[in-house]
């Protein structure tokens, strides 16, 4: 598949809908540039834990803030997964970003306007040059309102919790479904009621609820889709 013209896809949703699995996917088949902007947001989590500013599960506002202009990330193509891993300060992070103890506390930094204002300007000046795919909450909303292909995801919360217990206990993470479960749930309250680009439908993104799809079956949705804005 192909077309001269680049454009920007925005794909936002709950957590763990497989928005970054179907991004990669689409970004693959197009040959366009794919940001995780979540693992943007977990990266920041993780140096905020690491450096105490996350004590008892409570997020340091200001000393997250403070110590933002010392945080910094990029991605990195990493030929034997096929994908880009994400480095902080030169640090490879891909797999220290995706525990439950990140997890739980990602949507109280995501949630901080400095953090926000800091990884909206830098997705910004990636996708400047388009051809690219970019998923997470607010990207059809705030980073990329002109973006030609807005996809809104979303599951069943016990479906997406399954589907994330999967993913962690096959690392060996010592988790429970119940865990999981509550984990979604709070990060879909937390996602859909912040102050600050909270996560809603823009009103011309289109709806894909994948919680009895196959990938293939995604990816054939996808391509409908893509086919309808190219002959716009």
């Amino acid at each position: 598949m192909s077309n001269n013209r680049k454009i920007i896809i925005a794909i936002d949703g709950h957590s763990s809908c497989g928005k970054s699995t179907f991004a990669k996917a689409i970004a693959a088949r197009l040959g366009y540039i794919f940001i995780d902007t979540g693992a943007m947001y977990r990266a920041v989590t993780l140096y905020a834990l690491e450096h105490g500013a996350i004590p008892s599960g409570i997020a340091d506002e200001e000393r997250i803030e403070a110590m933002l202009s010392d945080i910094d990330i990029n991605f990195r193509f990493n030929p034997k997964r096929g994908a880009s891993d994400i480095y902080v300060n030169g640090d490879l992070v891909e797999s220290k970003i995706r525990t439950i103890e990140v997890s739980n506390c990602v949507s109280a930094v995501s949630s901080i306007g400095a953090v926000r204002q800091k990884l909206v300007a830098m997705q910004q000046e990636m996708g400047r040059k388009r051809g690219v795919v970019m998923d997470g909450r607010d990207i059809g909303t705030v980073v990329f309102p002109e973006a030609e292909l807005k996809i809104y995801m979303t599951a069943d919360p016990m479906v997406r919790a399954e589907r994330r217990y999967k993913e962690l206990t096959a690392k060996g993470d010592n988790v429970t479904l119940e865990e999981i479960y509550e984990n979604v749930v709070s990060r879909d309250k937390a996602d859909m009621s912040r102050a600050i680009s909270p996560l809603r439908k823009a009103d011309d993104a289109i709806v894909l609820d994948n919680s009895h799809m196959s990938v293939a079956e995604q990816m054939e949705w996808f391509d409908k889709e893509f086919a309808r804005v190219m002959d716009l």
